[in-house]
């Protein structure tokens, strides 16, 4: 789009958009600033598998009620063409995010004026009880308006199908279709959020529908009913909503499974899309841990817990005992991939030890992920799929693996991003469901005089060291978006070594590979086990790297990874 081109459209808005009065506001704000008109609308907020994410503010490349009404008009155009009249349903949920109770309100009232059915909770709920919601009302589609782990400036918009799974390619093409059909100030329908539920188009989610979900996570316990007994459930856990929707579900199900020494950081409490001391509200990140190793310290705790605001995520730290990694007595950050590892071992374990392991066992687990995971579920007979970034194509493969008639054969899927699953309940990573059998194992283990940095040694002198690690490269605006292809682009070309280490084979996924659907990621395979992946973020203005590297031992794998970061570092400057 050119600034001339631009400036019409920022006109129009100036005409049009007049119904929040944040857009109005900000729109004058920046009447005399072309740089920031120009990055608000040289393009439309871009719509795909992960739905939209963006910046909230005034725009077409923007988070605000009209480039949601527009998303949702779109979404309700494809559930008309796909469904018939009686099977039109739509469910919606929302994190605490800002703007997140009004973008769910209006998609709400979008849908309504279609004429499709809106079951939406009565407050703020994760993204796997949407899933849930979806699947148990018999919905159509769901969305859930959230930005996962973004930062305060951003929101988005989740888009699932009636299976429960955020929409793959093939949908969120279609869909994307729609939307840029539409006009986005005379082509949407719209009504009032209040007059829907009075005239029956919109309803709040029934009370029992949470509850299910919640009886759905106590039933994914591999322990035998003996050994549960047998476990203390007084171990000192520290937990963080981080400001976000996991409050009432984590301490919820942890309660009515026994666990009752639970301190909440309070300063992390309650939902607020500020995240004030949580500028990153990632459990990836060391400092969104922080507050809660303060509070750990504090009450002398074992573990600590944190979800992302959408509570599809955990991280986790534990007390380091004997100084594995920190100094005696400090707590130790687990990587999603060492989190994962633990948990894989610890059902396939119990799941073998109890005789409840299905007949063909399947792990899925994402390209990205640590190949460890591979080498544990073989020791336990599982099978590995491996599919592209995002749980969403795990959540796809278990509605394969139904549709077969062997959705019990799913036995655990997990990502290195702090995403994990163990039941087919929902379609979607579950950071309640997480949270629960990270506590489980915590306390198994500790019963037995054992912490999760022994067991992980454990595992890591059973089937080797692999050190992996996530970097990202930031590209904000026009330029950005034009830089990430030229870099892409770039290591298209070809390259010999990647650091200190030769490159055996590059895997291009744009066309496709091993049945998986296309998508612009790279994969270098390096010698002596070790690998490199490429990718833009699917949500955010970003590259990603992913680095795996094996060694004789974690000194030599750091020595490596650094050499690899840095020689990467040159192609992103």
């Amino acid at each position: 789009m050119d600034r001339d081109q631009i400036m019409r459209q920022y006109q129009l808005w100036v005409e049009k958009a007049t119904d929040d009065i944040d857009v109005v506001n900000e729109l004058k704000n920046i009447a005399t600033d072309q740089d920031k008109i120009e990055d608000a609308f040289y393009r439309d907020l871009a719509f795909g598998t992960g739905g939209l994410r963006g910046v909230i503010g005034a725009g077409t490349n923007r988070m605000n009620i009209h480039t949601v009404a527009k998303a949702s008009q779109g979404l309700a155009n494809y559930v008309i063409q796909h469904f018939t009249e009686k099977n039109r349903r739509i469910a919606v949920s929302y994190d605490s995010r800002i703007k997140s109770d009004v973008f769910a309100k209006v998609s709400s009232g979008v849908f309504a004026a279609n004429g499709i059915e809106v079951y939406i909770y009565s407050e703020l709920m994760p993204t796997p009880c949407l899933s849930y919601a979806v699947r148990t009302l018999s919905c159509s589609a769901g969305i859930m308006i959230t930005a996962s782990h973004n930062p305060a400036k951003y929101n988005g918009y989740k888009v699932y199908g009636a299976d429960g799974c955020q929409i793959t390619t093939e949908a969120a093409t279609d869909i994307l279709a729609e939307i840029e059909k539409l006009d986005i100030f005379d082509d949407v329908k719209t009504s009032d959020f209040e007059a829907g539920l009075e005239n029956g188009f919109i309803h709040y989610i029934k009370e029992e529908v949470y509850t299910a979900f919640v009886e759905e996570i106590k039933k994914q316990s591999p322990l035998s009913k003996e050994d549960e007994a047998a476990i203390d459930k007084n171990v000192a856990i520290v937990y963080s909503p981080l400001n976000g929707t996991g409050l009432k579900p984590v301490t919820r199900t942890l309660t009515e499974c026994g666990y009752t020494n639970i301190t909440v950081v309070a300063e992390q409490e309650q939902p607020d899309g500020n995240f004030p001391t949580c500028p990153f509200p990632n459990p990836e990140m060391k400092e969104a841990m922080s507050l809660g190793v303060e509070y750990a310290k504090k009450c002398n705790a074992d573990l600590i817990l944190a979800t992302d605001p959408d509570c599809d995520r955990v991280g986790i730290a534990v007390k380091d005992e004997k100084g594995i990694r920190e100094s005696a007595g400090e707590y130790a950050l687990l990587s999603g991939n060492e989190t994962g590892m633990l948990l894989l071992d610890y059902i396939c374990s119990q799941r073998i030890k109890n005789g409840t392991m299905p007949e063909d066992p399947v792990m899925i687990k994402t390209i990205v992920t640590i190949d460890m995971g591979t080498r544990i579920a073989e020791h336990y007979g599982l099978r590995t799929i491996d599919v592209l970034t995002g749980f969403k194509f795990i959540g796809e493969q278990i509605g394969f693996l139904e549709a077969k008639g062997k959705e019990e054969s799913y036995v655990f899927g997990f990502e290195e991003s702090y995403g994990y699953l163990s039941g087919s309940y929902v379609r979607d990573k579950d950071a309640v469901d997480g949270a629960f059998l990270i506590c489980e194992m915590f306390a198994y283990y500790k019963t037995q005089g054992i912490s999760l940095l022994d067991k992980l040694e454990e595992l890591y002198k059973t089937y080797g060291y692999c050190l992996n690690t996530l970097h990202f490269y930031e590209f904000e605006g026009v330029a950005g978006f034009g830089k990430m292809q030229e870099i892409m682009k770039s290591f298209r070309k070809g390259l010999t070594h990647i650091g200190p280490k030769k490159v055996i084979q590059c895997l291009d996924y744009a066309e496709g590979l091993d049945g998986l659907p296309k998508s612009d990621v790279l994969k270098f395979m390096l010698e002596d086990n070790c690998s490199v992946v490429v990718r833009p973020s699917g949500t955010e203005p970003k590259l990603k790297t992913y680095i795996s590297v094996s060694a004789e031992s974690m000194e030599k794998a750091e020595e490596t990874e650094k050499q690899i970061v840095e020689e990467l570092a040159q192609y992103f400057k």
